[in-house]
């Protein structure tokens, strides 16, 4: 198998994708398939809000999971899609280890967040460019994301929470 992902040199090709194979391959998860509509928001927040609970993150926790999981089923929609009604998201939850893994997979406009420009935080804001203030949120709600189109089979997206208690132990 052969996929593209985003590594810290840019897009790279590679036989064996470990982020796919948590996709394909995770035991003890809950998937589920939304209408790539905004009004699918609440339903795909409600989902991921019992998963990030069941994982035991804490109530701030789960409000930057559920944030994070907003943007970028929002992005779906608007980017990868072009607009309401075009496809579906599948979205799915693993608990493992005090950790969430949310997964959210569509079949849109292939993504690569190397071509999303770092936003200029101390810029005024009438001189800041438009948009990509979603991908640098989720980056900052959740410990991992990462991005990654198959040919073929479309865009994975893979963002980990861990609980706090975890990682204070570690």
């Amino acid at each position: 198998m052969c996929c593209r992902f985003l590594s810290t040199s840019g897009w790279e090709s590679i036989q064996f994708c470990p982020w796919l194979f948590v996709c394909l391959y995770m035991n003890d998860s809950q998937t589920r398939t939304f209408p790539g509509r905004f009004d699918s928001l609440a339903d795909i927040g409600r989902f991921v809000c019992q998963a990030a609970e069941a994982a035991g993150l804490d109530e701030r926790a789960v409000y930057a999971v559920q944030m994070a999981v907003d943007e970028a089923c929002s992005n779906i929609i608007e980017h990868a899609y072009g607009g309401e009604g075009q496809g579906t998201i599948v979205c799915t939850c693993q608990v493992s280890d005090g950790a969430l893994t949310v997964i959210l997979r569509d079949q849109g406009r292939p993504f690569d967040p190397s071509g999303v420009p770092e936003p200029d935080l101390d810029a005024e804001l009438r001189d800041r460019a438009g948009g990509g203030l979603g991908l640098y949120f989720m980056r900052q709600l959740m410990d991992e994301v990462h991005f990654v189109f198959v040919p073929g089979s479309g865009n994975v997206l893979t963002m980990v929470k861990r609980s706090t208690a975890r990682e204070s132990a570690e």
